[in-house]
């Protein structure tokens, strides 16, 4: 879960970017700037980012307030899952990515796959929709979503990206180093086993 000053800003952050989106009265917009300002100084007093770094962060966010969607793509080959390995952080995640305008979930997944590994793939089955800040991963400043599909291997080979320099598939009891914020060693402990029982129902929340 959240800490309590993480969901104090994402929610003032969302009533002021609401509040923009919406009203025209010259006063309302002065103080939805105010209630903006003081959710970055919330984020910039726990996180030890600069606060004009936050408030540029928050004030890109336009339109009305909706969480952000991830998807990531669970590829097994045998008894082993395909990684990447991310460029930012050295760690492994299974691939994907923030979803397209345009695209379905599923398209997205698929795009993404290609991108990072170099593996032509087809989503088959969901397998969760999760709400990331209660699933283990590290704070963040906005609300995420984040879609987990299985994907059957269809074709290619593997090959780096601009984002990763490594792709590899891993048994379940060789998992490397992971990148915490994609994914996590629960979630794809999980995603072995749903492999193993292609009957259970995708998960959510």
């Amino acid at each position: 879960m959240n800490p309590n000053w993480l969901t104090w800003s994402q929610k003032l952050q969302s009533l002021a970017q609401n509040g923009l989106a919406y009203t025209t009265n010259s006063f309302d917009i002065e103080r939805y700037h105010a209630i903006r300002e003081i959710a970055s100084e919330i984020m910039a007093a726990y996180t030890g980012v600069a606060p004009e770094q936050i408030r540029d962060l928050f004030a890109a966010e336009i339109g009305h307030a909706t969480p952000k969607v991830d998807v990531r793509g669970a590829v097994f080959q045998g008894d082993a899952i395909l990684l990447v390995r991310e460029r930012s952080d050295g760690r492994w995640t299974l691939p994907g990515g923030w979803a397209d305008t345009n695209e379905s979930p599923a398209e997205s997944v698929v795009r993404e796959i290609f991108e990072e590994s170099g593996y032509r793939t087809q989503a088959t089955r969901l397998l969760a929709a999760y709400d990331r800040s209660k699933h283990g991963h590290p704070p963040h400043a906005f609300t995420i979503y984040k879609l987990f599909f299985q994907c059957e291997l269809v074709s290619g080979e593997a090959a780096l990206s601009i984002e990763t320099d490594g792709v590899d598939f891993f048994p379940e009891d060789r998992i490397p180093d992971l990148s915490l914020g994609r994914v996590t060693a629960t979630q794809v402990a999980r995603f072995f086993a749903m492999y193993r029982h292609p009957e259970w129902p995708a998960d959510f929340d």
